[in-house]
């Protein structure tokens, strides 16, 4: 199989991309860039069916440009006039830069983590926020895993879903042109579902960057060529020059899953307490062997002195 067309799920922004010029360039091959949902902002209507009441809460949580938007969005047309006071907690430091689209950016009042929900909520958990009413501001498609670890810290804090995501029409796309499909996203394979409820793989080969999205691939009877990232494909341009150089390569060294790292952990923890109890009752059974021993014995000594 030789590739001509790779198609990757994301917006045509992403062309830019210098990793994908080169690819291009160097193999003569064509990138489309589609991608296969849209965040939406919820409506007035919507939202208010959540009963929140966003004066109630003294920082907001964001983890995605869309939400932030559609936040904003929100705000003008309730009429909410976000104070100057409010403190803002962001996934990461560029996405705490795109607050300037709304607000005037002040240091003191914007706290923004590693790119990880954990660090958001370790920054929450300092004394200086302790008293803070935290609205997390999300999309319909909020992991519970943040949920839990905000409950696990003990904050004052409420989910608020913001926006909603929704399928792309891509009916105009012809998926059998197109030797490798790459995606990010869980959405993305719940898209082509929904757009092309009889795909059938057959030969294309897909690239799935994302515990989320391999997981989905799973449950869809989807197979991918390639998982990432890992080592030997940080990237998701490594692992497009890899099936373009060997359209047949088989990858051997996967990524380990979160569950997988979960079970193996609680293997482990399971497996000492056993090997406590096992020893512990290892002697106990050798001290009441030896009591049984010599109570025979004496039982025996009075009946011979009988018989003579």
């Amino acid at each position: 199989m030789k590739i001509n067309k790779i198609l990757i799920a994301q917006p045509s922004a992403a062309s830019a991309n210098p990793h994908y010029i080169n690819l291009m360039n160097r193999f003569n091959v064509q990138i489309d860039f589609r991608p296969f949902f849209s965040l939406v902002p919820l409506t007035v209507r919507e939202f208010r069916t959540q009963k929140i009441n966003i004066p109630d809460y003294s920082a907001i949580v964001f983890t995605s440009k869309g939400t932030i938007d559609a936040f904003f969005k929100l705000c003008s047309e309730l009429r909410i006039k976000v104070p100057d006071s409010q403190k803002y907690f962001c996934t990461s430091e560029s996405l705490s830069y795109y607050l300037q689209k709304h607000i005037i950016y002040r240091k003191r009042k914007i706290s923004f983590g590693d790119g990880t929900f954990a660090s958001v909520v370790k920054l929450a958990k300092a004394d200086k926020h302790k008293n803070e009413s935290i609205l997390i501001a999300s999309p319909d498609h909020i992991y519970p895993e943040w949920i839990q670890m905000f409950k696990e810290a003990k904050l004052n804090f409420a989910p608020a879903v913001v926006a909603k995501f929704v399928d792309n029409d891509l009916k105009d796309l012809k998926l059998d042109d197109y030797q490798i499909i790459a995606f990010y996203n869980a959405l993305d394979v719940t898209s082509l579902k929904n757009n092309f409820p009889g795909f059938k793989q057959k030969d294309t080969k897909f690239v799935a960057f994302g515990a989320g999205i391999r997981k989905a691939m799973r449950e869809a009877g989807l197979k991918y060529a390639i998982g990432g990232p890992t080592p030997e494909f940080p990237a998701l341009a490594n692992a497009l020059e890899k099936l373009i150089q060997d359209p047949d390569f088989k990858q051997t060294s996967l990524p380990e899953e979160p569950e997988e790292k979960k079970a193996s952990a609680k293997k482990k923890a399971a497996a000492k307490p056993a090997a406590k109890k096992t020893a512990a009752k290892a002697p106990a059974k050798k001290a009441a062997a030896k009591p049984a021993a010599k109570a025979p014995a004496k039982k025996t000594a009075p009946k011979k002195a009988a018989k003579k």
